[in-house]
C-alpha cells in the first residue's frame, strides 16, 4: 500500500503506556501511519521527550482541538474511562475509533455507570458497540466505525474460559489473576512506586474490580445466560508487562483442553499447550501479541485450572486494537503483529 493509500491514524492520549505501545507497534504497519499524537499536560513535547524509544516514530504531542480530524482516518482512544467517550462523541462521524478505554464495553449503560461511577454520555450507543475480542467477535467487526477493545484482564481470562463455558460448570469460576504495574497506568500513584511494589505482591479490588462485570457479560452471552458470576481477584506483580490468570472450574480436563484445542487450532495469536506441558509464563509472549493456555487436572476430582498468559500492553490493550482495525478494514488480521518475537530473558 502506498503512502498516499495508507490510512492516518491519530492515537488520543499518547503519552500513556497503551497510547506509546500504539505509536511503536503502528511503525511496523504497512497500512497505517501515525500522524497525530494527543496528550493534554504534556501538549507541546515531542513524543521523543517522553519515550526515547520512539524516536524513530516522533510526532510532536497536541491538544485533541488542534488536530485536524478531516485528515484522520482512524483514532485509537488511549484514554482513561469517562476521558475517552468525552472525546470520541465528538469526533467527526467518518472517523473509524478502536477504543481502548472501557467507555464502550459494558453494553448496559446503568451496568456502566455503577461500576464506573459516571452516566454514559451515549446510552444507545454503547448498546450496539462491537466487543473487540477479534478470537471471538472478529466475523462481527467488518465495517465498524467503532469497536470497543477489551480489558487486559477480560482478554486473558475470557480466551481461557469462552471456550470451556458449555463444558464446565458456569458457577464454579475462580479467577486468580496477576499483572504487571504497567497495567495501572503511567499516572503518579502511591501504590506503583517502585519501593512501594517491589519485592511483595498484594491483592486489589478484592470483590470489586471492575473487569469483573464484563468478564461476566461475556461469559453469560457466550452460555446463553444472565446470572453467571465469578470470583475474581487481580495482584500486582512487581515487574514492568505481562499477565497470568489461573482460573479454577468444575469439569473434566480432557474434554476442557479438548474444547480450547478446537477452537484455537487456527488463531494466528493463540496456542492451546498439550496436557502435561510445563505450565505457561509471561516472558514466553512478553511484548507479542500472543496468548498461551494451558489445562490441568488438579489434585481434587472434578476440579481443573486453566491458565492464559499475555502481555498486557499488546495482546492486552495495543496489539489487540490493531488485530481489532485489520478485521474492521477486511485485513489480514496479523498485520503489523506477526513479526513479534518475546522478549526473552
Amino acid at each position: 500500500m502506498s503512502d498516499k493509500t495508507k490510512l492516518k491514524a491519530a492515537v488520543l492520549g499518547a503519552s500513556g503506556y497503551t497510547g506509546a505501545e500504539t505509536v511503536r507497534l503502528l511503525a511496523s504497519h504497512p497500512n497505517v501511519d501515525a500522524v497525530a499524537a494527543t496528550g493534554h499536560s504534556l501538549a507541546g513535547k515531542q513524543l521523543s521527550e517522553i519515550f526515547p524509544h520512539l524516536a524513530s516514530a516522533d510526532l510532536p504531542v497536541v491538544k485533541a482541538e488542534d488536530v485536524d480530524w478531516s485528515e484522520i482516518d482512524v483514532a485509537f482512544g488511549c484514554l482513561p474511562h469517562g476521558t475517552s467517550q468525552d472525546l470520541i462523541e465528538t469526533l467527526p462521524d467518518h472517523i473509524r475509533v478502536v477504543d481502548l478505554s472501557a467507555d464502550y464495553r459494558l453494553r448496559d449503560a446503568e451496568l456502566y455507570a455503577g461500576t464506573y461511577g459516571r452516566p454514559h454520555l451515549n446510552p444507545a450507543r454503547t448498546a450496539q458497540v462491537k466487543y473487540g475480542l477479534p478470537e471471538w467477535r472478529g466475523a462481527e467487526l467488518s465495517g465498524e466505525r467503532l469497536v470497543a477493545c477489551p480489558g487486559c484482564y477480560p482478554t486473558a481470562s475470557l480466551l481461557a474460559l469462552l471456550p470451556i463455558i458449555q463444558t464446565i460448570d458456569p458457577d464454579s469460576v475462580i479467577i486468580d489473576a496477576k499483572s504487571g504495574v504497567s497495567g495501572a497506568g503511567r499516572g503518579l500513584k502511591e501504590g506503583n512506586l517502585f519501593s512501594e511494589a517491589a519485592e511483595g505482591v498484594h491483592a486489589y479490588g478484592v470483590g470489586t474490580h471492575r473487569h469483573a462485570p464484563e468478564i461476566e457479560q461475556e461469559l453469560n452471552l457466550q452460555a446463553g445466560r444472565t446470572d453467571i458470576g465469578v470470583t475474581f481477584t487481580p495482584h500486582l506483580i512487581p515487574m514492568t508487562r505481562g499477565e497470568m490468570v489461573t482460573c479454577h472450574v468444575r469439569g473434566d480436563a480432557d474434554q476442557i483442553h479438548a474444547a480450547l484445542a478446537a477452537k484455537y487450532a487456527d488463531a494466528p495469536f493463540v496456542s492451546v499447550l498439550p496436557l502435561g506441558a510445563p505450565t505457561p509464563d509471561t516472558r514466553h509472549v512478553r511484548g507479542t501479541n500472543n496468548c498461551r493456555i494451558a489445562a490441568y487436572p488438579d489434585r481434587v476430582k472434578g476440579r481443573v485450572v486453566v491458565i492464559a498468559v499475555i502481555d498486557n500492553l499488546v495482546k492486552g490493550s495495543s496489539g489487540q486494537a490493531i488485530q481489532n482495525l485489520n478485521l474492521m478494514m477486511d485485513w489480514d488480521e496479523t498485520l503489523g503483529l506477526s513479526g513479534l518475537q518475546a522478549l526473552f530473558p
